[in-house]
């Protein structure tokens, strides 16, 4: 029998609306591994790790890329694509290390199986597939916050210069003046990192009490919201 690890992963996201449990997705892929004749060597469990991080940094997925350099695994065992993987292209050119190395990749709830050319076509299939879906989800998104920002519509967090009015956003006045002193400054040409100290050095607060910094600055500063109202 030739060693596989079991890769299981859920984010906090997907804990709170009840999306596939660890123990569903082991209890699952064990059923399978044990079905296609492999033996489970380890089985690496990432609890509220976001996909969005590549899976030589997460600590699950470190350990599992150790593994393979050291050759200790002939297969990876994985409930669905983005268990592992955040992009299409992340997906291809991952399977296509680890195929070199002698390493295939099973999906349980597609039936895929890198060992084959078949598996390895679909994979590439699925993963564009899979990438233009999370594009299409970004591009939504965003157009529904610049319209919640056009009309004033309240959204999260709560922008600087601005307090929530029940489903509306409402403008705080002192903030607002201090939105209008950073852009100010960053037209004359201050760095964030000099706005950020000059608000600092005055005692200004952020919207949650905290000191500034060059990114807090450059937020409001590439913030539609403040750019058009202060136009």
């Amino acid at each position: 029998m030739e060693p596989a690890v079991i890769y299981v992963r859920v984010s906090t996201h997907e804990q709170v609306q009840g999306g596939v449990s660890l123990e569903a997705q082991e209890e699952k892929l064990r059923a399978y591994c044990t079905m296609k004749g492999l033996e489970v060597a380890r089985v690496i469990r990432e609890e509220g790790v976001s996909a969005g991080k590549p899976l030589h940094t997460r600590p699950g997925g470190s350990e599992l890329m150790a593994m393979i350099e050291r050759k200790e695994v002939k297969h990876v065992v994985a409930y669905k694509l983005d268990r592992l993987f955040r992009s299409a292209g992340d997906c291809a050119n991952r399977v296509a290390e680890w195929t070199k190395k002698g390493v295939n990749l099973h999906l349980l709830d597609v039936s895929v199986d890198t060992s084959t050319a078949m598996g390895r076509f679909f994979l590439n299939i699925m993963a564009s597939v899979a990438e233009l879906e999370r594009g299409m989800i970004a591009e939504r998104t965003a157009a529904a916050l610049a319209h919640k920002k056009e009309s004033l519509e309240a959204y999260c967090p709560t922008p600087y210069g601005y307090d929530r009015e029940g489903d509306r956003l409402e403008e705080n006045p002192e903030e607002k003046d201090v939105v209008a002193r950073i852009l100010a400054m960053r037209t004359r040409g201050d760095s964030y990192h000099r706005i950020a100290r000059a608000l600092n050095e005055e005692g200004i607060r952020t919207k949650n009490g905290a000191r500034w910094y060059a990114s807090t600055v450059r937020y409001i500063c590439q913030n539609r919201l403040h750019r058009k109202r202060e136009a």
